[in-house]
């Protein structure tokens, strides 16, 4: 049957390397930042939601308005015509 034919086995490097400079670490902060990450994803979530709202309400507003303008020609209309008569 078929066999797989494996890999050669890979050889080390005969060279040591030489060792590479580490820097120290910044210092700490104080503050950890971790708690605080599902504060701005909330944030966010709530300024998306409240957006949409105040979106929605500046709609209704622009509707009614659009429309008390409509009925307020039309009523308009009405006496002026009343009056001619």
């Amino acid at each position: 049957m078929l066999r797989p034919k494996l890999p050669d086995v890979p050889t080390l490097p005969t060279t040591i390397p030489t060792p590479q400079q580490i820097q120290a670490p910044a210092p700490f902060a104080g503050r950890p930042v971790a708690p605080y990450a599902g504060i701005g994803a909330g944030a966010v979530a709530a300024v998306v939601v409240v957006g949409i709202v105040l979106t929605a309400l500046l709609a209704a507003v622009a509707i009614s308005a659009v429309s008390v303008a409509i009925a307020a020609v039309v009523l308009r209309s009405l006496v002026s015509n009343a009056h001619k008569r």
